[in-house]
């Protein structure tokens, strides 16, 4: 069990360092706020699209997704939002933090801690499955946080309903959701070679575009994290006690258990499929990673108290340490990873 505690702290900690530089950075003068605002602007519009478009078009094929596991893995995130939305109206009163607790419900880590999670722990086959399920759940978590962030946003005047789904649809992160998707599609249409393997792709014909394309994409994850860096403020911590606890409650405990454990109860109880070993990692990394750091660039750009959004992202990313730990030491404790 100490390799699983070894492996999520390796997971976890190039995130914090990640963290501390940004927050260095900005007690050392380098930078001014000014720069980080538009640094995060940029990592909203330009790097995290990109990133999301490659990790839409680097699937095999729409065909791979376990469409039974699918449906359930949406059933889940609309479960958690519901929890959310009632735990944001009994206990949250500030009109700008609803949206950022209702966000972190939901929407985990799955691309940057997630995946790497379940290759560990359940080896090639669970990272197979884990990257079907980011095929569903990146795009929900995207779609559900820009229309929960908008929904919330202006704080004189309660957007429309049309107006939110404008704003939700012209997002650029659903934009680069949409964009992987369509080429997704256009490559799974094309004539394909005896072997199955498509007549064109991007990375195999046009190497020069993919690899400035990925090298764009691999910019989002560490400058995101450098930006919350400099955004974090200690001195926020106290007065942002109960909001923080109650994020960190819902995203590293209520999701991970309810998860995890509903999908178990279905799969043995009921047999409405399988969840196997090969399964099992897949849940954990979708359900137990913490709150996605692309959340706090979301709050920055769309509204919110973008304070707490940094705030949960630094303190989920550290309770998962144990959590995650906690989680896969219950699941082996009884013989089910």
């Amino acid at each position: 069990m100490f390799d699983v505690f070894t492996y999520a702290f390796n997971s976890v900690a190039p995130i914090l360092l990640l963290v501390l530089l940004g927050f260095l950075l900005k007690k050392l003068n380098f930078a001014d706020d000014g720069f980080f605002k538009k640094a995060n602007s940029l990592v909203f519009k330009v790097f995290l699209p990109t990133l999301l478009f490659t990790n839409v078009y680097n699937l095999s094929s729409l065909h791979d997704v376990n469409w039974k596991a699918a449906v359930y893995s949406v059933f889940a995130v609309f479960l958690f939002l519901g929890i959310g939305a009632l735990c944001s109206a009994l206990f949250v009163k500030e009109h700008e933090r609803k949206g950022v607790i209702l966000q972190c419900s939901f929407r985990s880590n799955h691309a940057i801690i997630g995946i790497p999670l379940a290759q560990s722990l359940g080896g090639s086959q669970a990272l197979a499955f884990a990257s079907l399920l980011s095929a569903i759940a990146i795009p929900l978590f995207n779609v559900l946080a820009v229309f929960c962030l908008s929904h919330y946003a202006d704080k004189s005047k309660k957007p429309s309903f049309i107006q939110t789904v404008i704003k939700t649809v012209r997002n650029p992160l659903i934009v680069g959701v949409f964009c992987g998707a369509v080429a997704l599609l256009i490559r799974s249409l094309l004539p394909t070679y005896p072997n199955g393997a498509p007549i064109f792709t991007i990375k195999d014909n046009l190497p020069f575009l993919w690899t400035a394309i990925s090298n764009v994409a691999a910019i989002a994850s560490p400058l995101s994290l450098v930006i919350l860096g400099a955004r974090f403020d200690f001195s926020s911590v106290r007065s942002l006690a109960k909001p923080i606890t109650l994020g960190v409650l819902l995203r590293n405990v209520i999701a991970p258990l309810l998860g995890i454990g509903l999908a178990l109860v279905f799969s043995k109880k009921f047999g409405l499929f399988a969840v196997t070993q090969d399964e099992l990692p897949g849940f954990i990394s979708v359900f137990g990673s913490p709150v996605a750091v692309s959340s706090a660039v979301m709050v920055g750009e769309i509204g919110g108290d973008d304070q707490l959004a940094t705030q949960l992202v630094v303190w989920t990313s550290v309770l998962s340490l144990f959590t995650v730990f906690a989680t896969v030491f219950i699941l082996k404790s009884f013989a089910l990873l």
